[in-house]
């Protein structure tokens, strides 16, 4: 069959786009792209569309550059966020213990001001009680006795030689109505016989004579230290009366002296340290500084603050 030229320009004018089609979806199939494959299928781009498709594309790719550029920074900030999250948390929580703990220290702090106010009132009571108890033995004041606050613990010192004879234990008869007077004043007084005493032997630093009945300074020390105390014991009319379960007695020697050391000693030193004491044993609750109530009374009568060492008194 003739086919004449106009026919065939009719087919390719009518199938022309038709071809092209196919073209295109063969070019798909073997992987190239849709802009080479419209090109050789002849669909009619011209440069100036390429170009300006190019520089499309140029402009996306740099946009998805930037964006991914500034998705990393955004994930480099969200890490400090966090970071920063975290550290302020860290502070909260420390926060949170600071202040638990300052509660827990202002508690403290209150629990131990009542505390101290407690105790303030106590010795305010304890040294109200020793104060009247140096008034009731003010009148033991006089040349043969002297009440003293000494070593923290209040004091009737009673001159060796007042009681006793040099060397020896056995009461003088002045030593004697000396200790009665004692006894009367403990005796009378309700709180005083209640009290728990320890009568304290003492001796000057000379050396006791060789083949003595007492051997050395101890040994006499305790034995005058134990005669004062059988004399306040014992039954009246012979002695003070006083409740024996009340009173101990105890030897120093030397050892505390009120004038000098335990080494060195003066003449005019060494009869302040021949004595008797009779300590007042305080109670757990009265355990303070006595020397504030030092001061003169009313009456003019003072106490005196001894310097000196003295071992504390037996407990009952």
């Amino acid at each position: 069959m003739t086919v004449s030229a106009d026919a065939h320009t009719v087919r390719a004018g009518r199938f022309g786009p038709w071809r092209c089609l196919v073209a295109m979806k063969a070019l798909r199939r073997s992987g190239l792209g849709i802009l080479v494959a419209c090109l050789l299928a002849g669909c009619g781009h011209t440069d100036e569309e390429m170009a300006a498709k190019q520089r499309e594309i140029d402009k996306l790719n740099a946009d998805l550059k930037t964006a991914k550029t500034q998705i990393t920074q955004d994930e480099a900030s969200a890490h400090d966020a966090q970071d920063e999250i975290a550290k302020l948390q860290d502070q909260l929580k420390t926060l949170g213990v600071s202040e638990a703990k300052s509660r827990e220290t202002a508690e403290q702090l209150q629990q131990a001001v009542k505390e101290y106010q407690d105790r303030l009132n106590q010795l305010a009571a304890t040294e109200k009680r020793f104060l009247a108890l140096k008034e009731k033995l003010q009148s033991l004041n006089s040349v043969a006795f002297k009440v003293v606050v000494r070593n923290n613990l209040m004091v009737i010192q009673l001159p060796g030689d007042v009681l006793f004879d040099s060397g020896k234990d056995e009461l003088k008869p002045g030593g004697k109505d000396a200790l009665r007077q004692v006894a009367d004043v403990v005796r009378a007084d309700k709180d005083l016989s209640a009290r728990h005493f320890q009568v304290a032997g003492h001796t000057d630093n000379q050396a006791y004579p060789a083949g003595g009945p007492f051997h050395d300074n101890w040994g006499l020390s305790l034995a005058r230290a134990r005669q004062v105390l059988l004399y306040l014991v014992a039954p009246q009319p012979k002695g003070g009366g006083l409740d024996s379960n009340h009173w101990s007695a105890a030897g120093f020697g030397s050892t505390d002296p009120l004038a000098g050391t335990a080494d060195t000693q003066a003449n005019d030193e060494r009869p302040k340290n021949r004595r008797v004491e009779i300590v007042i044993e305080p109670n757990v609750a009265e355990m303070l500084n006595l020397d504030q109530i030092n001061a003169p009374t009313s009456g003019g009568a003072q106490t005196t603050t001894t310097t000196g060492t003295s071992a504390p008194p037996s407990t009952k």
